[in-house]
């Protein structure tokens, strides 16, 4: 399974700072909590969600990012991607970051 996170991180730039903070919404948890079911630090779950688009950083620490979302029941879809799990969702209606509203 780490594998196959790994090359979807990788190639399809996976997870973005916009995922992270809405995968968190819809788990109803807060930074520290989530840097805890990842096994990371504070700091470092601040300055992924900090970024603009893609987060980059170490492999092994967006894996466990990743897969904390995943063991929370989360699914983390990129742009194109098909989701099978049939799970409720929201995504973007258009690729890229969201819009500001009123902006």
């Amino acid at each position: 399974m780490e594998y196959q996170l790994f090359l979807l991180i990788h190639e399809a730039g996976l997870i973005t700072s916009f995922q992270m903070r809405a995968a968190r919404a819809l788990l109803g948890i807060d930074q520290k909590t989530l840097a805890e079911l990842a096994g990371v630090s504070l700091p470092t779950i601040q300055r992924m969600e900090a970024s603009t688009g893609t987060v980059r950083g170490v492999v092994e620490t967006l894996i466990k990012v990743v897969e904390a979302f995943d063991r929370a029941g989360v699914e983390l879809i990129g742009e194109h991607a098909r989701s099978d799990s049939g799970g409720r969702g929201v995504r973007l209606k258009e690729p890229g970051p969201p819009r500001r509203v009123g902006a």
